[in-house]
C-alpha cells in the first residue's frame, strides 16, 4: 500500500508527501533524519491527513494535486 499524507507542522503549516510506510516516515519527520528538509526545522509535525493506494504512481500524483491546492482548499479537504 502506498499513501499520500498531510502533516501539520508545530509553527502550524502543512507539509505533504507520499510513502509506502506512514509510521516510519512519520517517524522520519520527527526524528529530523531522512526526514524532509522542510520539516526538519519545523518540529514535531502530526499527521492530520492521508489516503492509500495501490500503486506509487496513484500516491505521487496525488500529492502533486494536493500542493497545488491553497491553504483554504488543504483546510476543506481536511473537513471530511
Amino acid at each position: 500500500m502506498n499513501f499520500t499524507y498531510m502533516v501539520k507542522c508545530a509553527d502550524g503549516t502543512f507539509y505533504t508527501g507520499w510513502t509506502n510506510c506512514l509510521e516510519r516516515r512519520l517517524k522520519a519527520h520527527n526524528e529530523g533524519k531522512d526526514g524532509a528538509k522542510y520539516t526538519k526545522a519545523k518540529r514535531p509535525v502530526e499527521l492530520i491527513y492521508y489516503e492509500g493506494f495501490a500503486t506509487k504512481e496513484e500516491a505521487m500524483q496525488r500529492e502533486y494535486r494536493i500542493k497545488k491546492l491553497s491553504r483554504r482548499e488543504k483546510e476543506r479537504l481536511l473537513e471530511f
